[in-house]
């Protein structure tokens, strides 16, 4: 930032929830990742369907696409921007509005039985929407071209959110659709693409603070390629989902990034969760695409996929970001203790639970405690985070 921005951004005297994007966002996300899975488990478990006029199935996969998710996009563009462009960030009464926003979202789809589907998707609509305005205004303003993929990827991932709403509108289930599909693959692409830039940095830089040995491989003209298969083979699953082509382009692109990520020195980072778990996140957006090539091209249900790239890749990546992100911008030190680790440890079983439900369905027991630790990890983030997000930064 420059010397003006950071007089202006030291100048801010309002609430410390308020003063940087990741404090609301990463918060209240993390509280919606909790409940609404519990809402969710109480479904399964006991046939207590979510409010309002979705199919139980479609709240679950709205409300954790664009509900939890949209709220840790939010967090982290909102916080990455203002190192991306020099620029102030967000903060004070406009950072409250698009939270307003994102709850006004929440509420909308939860009394949905009483309003109009087209008032519905306005309400859930309106934060990613404006996300993508202030996003876009500010990578523009600060001539950050080299992150408008980013901006597409956000802007993908509102489309998806409104192609579901009418989907879900039309009739029928809207989880099959096109727009559950945008979303969940824009969603890998971010995984993918802020993935592989953080977790070489992140492990470069503490690798070199300790003993000789390998670093990650530099980004490179492997890497630009193995984007481009994987940008493909999600573009095909997304329009064909059951094409063989779409298998042989997942497949490819899986074995492409198991390779990018066995670059990166990953095993020499095990005394550090917070580093280690950067590249188990990564590894689960692979393994996502393995499993899909494996439902196309044979017998694998296609859910095991699915909740690789969505519990396992998105869920385990995004506590990856916010715990780190959250301790670096108010001043901690970055490493993770017994509490973090449990956190952690928590979200990659649950999501290797799902994953192994998929191909066990009669045995109930591993998709409840899927869930159970998807809360346990949210949960416990809340738990852990609270104090983290919502004082002022120690001096």
């Amino acid at each position: 930032m420059t010397t003006a921005t950071m007089d202006r951004r030291r100048a801010y005297a309002g609430p410390a929830i308020l003063s940087w994007g990741f404090r609301p966002f990463f918060l209240f996300g993390a509280l919606w990742a909790a409940v609404a899975m519990a809402m969710w488990l109480a479904w399964i478990v006991g046939g207590a369907a979510p409010p309002g006029r979705f199919a139980p199935v479609d709240w679950h996969v709205h409300e954790l696409l664009w509900g939890w998710l949209a709220a840790i996009f939010a967090g982290f563009l909102l916080t990455a921007i203002p190192n991306w462009t020099g620029r102030l960030p967000v903060m004070g009464a406009p950072l409250a509005g698009l939270a307003g926003l994102w709850l006004l979202g929440r509420a909308a789809v939860l009394l949905s039985e009483a309003l109009p589907p087209a008032l519905v998707a306005a309400g859930a609509l309106a934060a990613p929407v404006a996300l993508l305005a202030v996003a876009g205004r500010e990578i523009v303003a600060g001539r950050a071209w080299r992150n408008l993929p980013v901006l597409g990827l956000v802007a993908l991932h509102a489309a998806g959110g409104a192609l579901f709403h009418w989907e879900a509108a039309s009739g029928g289930l809207a989880v099959g659709g096109y727009g559950a599909r945008l979303g969940i693959a824009s969603a890998v692409g971010m995984v993918l693409l802020i993935g592989g830039r953080i977790t070489p940095s992140f492990t470069r830089n503490w690798l070199a603070r300790r003993a000789p040995g390998p670093l990650p491989a530099p980004m490179g003209r492997f890497d630009a390629a193995a984007l481009l298969l994987a940008a493909v083979a999600l573009t095909a699953w997304t329009a064909a989902p059951g094409a063989p082509a779409s298998g042989w382009l997942t497949l490819a692109a899986g074995l492409a990034h198991c390779a990018r990520l066995a670059r990166w020195a990953g095993w020499r980072t095990l005394a550090e969760p917070m580093v280690t778990v950067l590249h188990a996140g990564y590894g689960f957006a692979a393994l996502g695409m393995l499993l899909t090539a494996w439902a196309i091209l044979g017998d694998a249900p296609p859910v095991a996929g699915l909740h690789a790239w969505t519990a396992g890749a998105a869920g385990v990546m995004t506590l990856a970001v916010m715990t780190r992100a959250s301790l670096g911008h108010t001043g901690r030190a970055l490493t993770a203790g017994a509490g973090v680790s449990v956190l952690y440890l928590a979200a990659i079983l649950g999501a290797l639970a799902r994953i192994l439900a998929a191909f066990q369905p009669a045995q109930l027991w591993l998709t409840h405690a899927a869930a159970a630790l998807w809360i346990v990890a949210f949960g416990g983030f809340v738990a852990l985070y609270w104090r983290v997000l919502t004082a002022p930064k120690p001096r």
